[in-house]
């Protein structure tokens, strides 16, 4: 594999389900919010962290393949890594797997690093991009 893949676990509420017993299809870019934000506080840089510098990390695109619901009560894991960019970008890919390791989601989300001050793209800072390093897939 070459990278390391970050791991968040988490448990379907009730409250993200539908009437049918599936998560409702937008709760899953929540959980990949969540996981993102669980991976930056293992890294000891928080969103707060980049915030206190003035960097924010907005989402501009994202894409979810669906492959099998989820259920009430299904023990999810979260599986987060980066793909290979270059410049003012950060692209996060994703798998979520049920309890029986089956696959339920794949996913992308890609970020620009910007100033909160005036939305103005930037490069990421040297730190983040060192941190990133072991879980960033080598280019192809």
């Amino acid at each position: 594999m070459g990278h390391q893949t970050y791991q968040h676990t988490h448990r379907v509420t009730y409250a993200e389900c539908t009437l049918g017993n599936h998560i409702y299809h937008s709760r899953y870019l929540d959980l990949l919010e969540t996981a993102r934000g669980e991976f930056f506080r293992h890294l000891g840089a928080t969103f707060l962290h980049w915030q206190e510098r003035h960097l924010a990390f907005p989402v501009i695109d994202a894409h979810l393949a669906y492959k099998a619901p989820a259920r009430y009560d299904d023990l999810l894991t979260i599986q987060l890594w980066l793909q290979p960019t270059a410049g003012i970008r950060l692209q996060f890919a994703y798998q979520i797997l049920n309890q029986h390791r089956a696959p339920l989601v794949h996913a992308t989300t890609t970020h620009v690093c910007t100033s909160i001050a005036d939305d103005k793209p930037q490069r990421p800072p040297a730190e983040l991009i060192a941190l990133l390093q072991p879980y960033t897939q080598p280019a192809q």
